[in-house]
């Protein structure tokens, strides 16, 4: 029987880390994994993440354009709903436990509002109030990222936010239409 907080009965869900990941995506057809300052465009440093079985791709604020043309495109194939979870990657504090990452938030939020732009907007309530933070705070998203906690570990790297035509798939969707 379906739980509350695996999101089951939305199509875009939203959630934290790696529990959160199996929380939401163990019936989603695709994985979207995010972690904006984790990860280079390759995706390498990926090889060790415990995802649900199915599509995994990696998801950024400037590849959120590219991954929502690339979702319309799979359910399409699927000629049905296309399921997506969509999962901040957050930081780990020294004990081990997820520490809120606000550049995660901010670009999971980004990839949402882009679904939401082609038309995969049945989005749950988390998905929806991420999707507001970014949103609403889209003319200072430099600026927060940088000054981050996880951006001042990084010296507050400079990050062009400029939009990218291609997505980093780490697992094929396989459309069983």
């Amino acid at each position: 029987m379906p739980t509350p907080h695996g999101q089951s009965q939305y199509q875009v869900r939203f959630d934290w880390g790696i529990p959160g990941a199996s929380a939401i995506g163990g019936d989603a057809d695709v994985v979207v994994w995010v972690d904006q300052l984790g990860f280079d465009a390759s995706g390498s440093g990926t090889d060790d993440l415990e995802l649900p079985e199915g599509g995994v791709v990696l998801g950024t604020i400037q590849c959120r354009r590219a991954l929502a043309d690339w979702a319309l495109g799979r359910q399409g194939d699927l000629g049905d709903r296309f399921t997506i979870a969509v999962v901040a990657a957050g930081e780990p504090r020294d004990d081990g436990s997820l520490r809120f990452a606000v550049e995660d938030l901010l670009a999971a939020g980004a990839v949402i509002d882009a679904l939401a732009d082609v038309g995969i907007d049945y989005c749950s309530p988390e998905s929806a109030a991420a999707a507001s933070a970014y949103t609403g705070l889209v003319n200072a998203t430099s600026h927060l990222i940088s000054s981050s906690a996880s951006g001042q570990a990084l010296g507050r790297p400079s990050i062009s936010l400029d939009p990218v035509d291609e997505i980093v798939v780490l697992r094929e969707f396989a459309a069983s239409a």
